[in-house]
């Protein structure tokens, strides 16, 4: 005889909607990062580095004024001149992980990359880089990556370059 309960079933999830951030999600994204910025898994950018950028960034809501995660996708040449692109801030909040956001994220953005001419797309993580690693990604490329992205990673931060072929 068991005395578990039975475990309610819980009802699905409803899809992650991305979006093409404005300039009205920066101080989201603030929101959002802050918690992974503290850790050491995120740079710090300013508010204006945010404002300046912010239709890199690809976002699932939360809520009216909250964002479940977010990632920045910018286009640059990788160093054979080829075209590339950079995943950057890429963050899902802690209530929200586990429930297909991240992968809705890393779906509109290699598909938003590849739509743009991308070849390859390149992020560097401090982490473990699995979602990455899941979605085809190697470790590597850091000759290949672009070279203006590759000079400002932060050494002491130990990031790992990630890359990924499209097409």
């Amino acid at each position: 005889m068991s005395t578990a309960l039975p475990c309610p079933e819980l009802p699905p999830a409803p899809a992650a909607v991305v979006r093409t951030a404005g300039s009205d999600d920066v101080e989201a994204v603030r929101r959002l990062s802050r918690p992974f910025v503290r850790e050491g898994s995120l740079r710090d950018r300013t508010a204006a580095e945010l404002a300046l950028a912010a239709t890199d960034f690809l976002v699932v809501e939360a809520g009216r004024e909250d964002l479940a995660g977010c990632v920045g996708l910018r286009a640059r040449t990788d160093a054979r001149g080829g075209p590339a692109a950079v995943l950057y801030n890429f963050c899902v909040a802690p209530g929200h992980q586990g429930r297909g956001i991240g992968s809705a994220l890393l779906d509109a953005a290699l598909g938003e990359a590849a739509a743009r001419g991308a070849a390859r797309v390149f992020t560097a993580t401090t982490g473990s880089g699995l979602l990455f690693l899941r979605y085809g990604f190697t470790p590597g490329g850091d000759e290949e990556a672009p070279p203006v992205w590759r000079a400002s990673l932060d050494p002491a931060r130990g990031s790992r370059i990630l890359v990924r072929a499209l097409g």
